[in-house]
């Protein structure tokens, strides 16, 4: 990391040092970018929709792989350390088993969206990045050398590039929600039939709660639509008393539909780039959405600084999309194996339980691939 943090500063005054950028959303991966672009010496400009930068209470988890691409741009997330991922029997309550998170360097950490984005604007606005609110945007900006569309999932730059498209849904609903709860500092995952929860702190006696439920009925797309609590508990009614006592705690909750985006076709045309969300939407069963984002930020300024403005971006495209089909066909197959009814479940837990004790290592190993990347290299 200090060889990436070096050459930021020595070739900074390169081939982007008179170069004029436009960043399209100012969420995790806008900033990201900007704030890389900045680094390296162009002039940043970001257009956000919204009147101020903010995000609705949600959680996320920062893994090894992107807080390499922060630390190298001089963002440390401030965070809760991770100690460990525990499977649980969600009509049990049941420990499965506990695979140690300690060990990762630097440390897997969970922390509140808005905290992250607080931190990333502070460092945008301290490399002298340009942030424009109340701006939406629907082409590229004029008067730019390169636009970047960091417009999330239903950008409408990416359907410049590569038309339009149709998702499908995948038959599964999602509530995210914050309650009061004091917790280890691990994330904890409770498998049921059909259906699961992901629960990790996020410091100040605050527990991150993230459900999902396979069902038939359809919901609508993003995660802004406010729901009834009730519909919550009651979705998950067959669930262990641990469980069900933290779900009651719930007082706000946002439904959302989770349907499945083809990864873009094209990623980059004629002066326009996209990244995160708007180039290859992710289901949230790896925790990776915007750890890709945020790499894919860097990825991209550090092409564009070694290959040139029309280079840059094949070169970039080049590079993630191999490995971002690799994590987005994970992601799904967790949604799977979170679900399993019948025997496959109790044979999942057998196995899952001889893995943490005979060779615990490797159900984290089994990721190397995804963790130990290092994009600044």
């Amino acid at each position: 990391m200090n060889v990436a943090k070096k050459s930021i500063a020595t070739t900074s005054h390169h081939k982007l040092s008179m170069a004029s950028i436009a960043v399209v959303g100012g969420g995790i991966g806008g900033l990201t970018a900007a704030l890389a672009y900045a680094k390296f010496g162009a002039n940043v400009t970001v257009f956000e929709q919204a009147p101020a930068l903010t995000e609705v209470g949600a959680g996320l988890q920062i893994t090894p792989n992107g807080a390499r691409a922060l630390a190298a741009l001089d963002v440390v997330p401030n965070g809760i350390i991770a100690q460990a991922v525990v499977p649980k029997d969600g009509l049990s309550g049941r420990p499965i088993t506990r695979f140690d998170l300690s060990q990762n360097d630097p440390p897997y950490q969970f922390i509140h969206r808005a905290t992250l984005l607080d931190q990333l604007a502070t460092a945008c606005h301290n490399a002298g990045v340009t942030l424009r609110l109340n701006s939406r945007i629907s082409s590229p900006p004029k008067g730019f050398d390169l636009c970047v569309g960091a417009d999330g999932i239903n950008s409408t730059l990416r359907s410049l590039i590569n038309g339009p498209e149709t998702p499908f849904f995948t038959g599964q609903t999602a509530w995210r929600a914050i309650i009061e709860h004091d917790a280890k500092n691990q994330a904890t995952i409770w498998m049921l039939p059909g259906a699961h929860v992901v629960t990790y702190p996020l410091g100040e006696g605050r527990l991150n709660i993230v459900a999902v439920q396979e069902r038939s009925e359809w919901a609508k797309e993003g995660w802004m639509h406010q729901d009834d609590p009730a519909n919550l508990q009651s979705a998950f009614s067959n669930a262990s008393d641990d469980l069900k006592s933290l779900l009651t705690k719930v007082t706000t909750t946002h439904l959302w539909g989770l349907f499945r985006h083809p990864i873009a076709q094209n990623w980059q045309s004629d002066g326009l780039a996209l990244l995160g969300d708007a180039a290859h939407p992710t289901l949230p069963f790896l925790a990776q959405g915007a750890n890709l984002a945020i790499e894919d930020a860097y990825v991209l300024a550090r092409c564009c600084h070694d290959n040139g403005l029309l280079d840059g971006p094949k070169h970039y495209e080049g590079l993630r999309k191999p490995r971002v089909a690799k994590a987005i066909k994970a992601a799904n197959a967790n949604a799977k194996n979170y679900h399993l009814r019948g025997p496959q479940r109790s044979l999942s837990f057998a196995a899952l339980q001889l893995i943490g004790k005979v060779a615990p290592s490797a159900f984290i190993s089994r990721l190397d691939w995804l963790y130990d990347y290092d994009v600044t290299r």
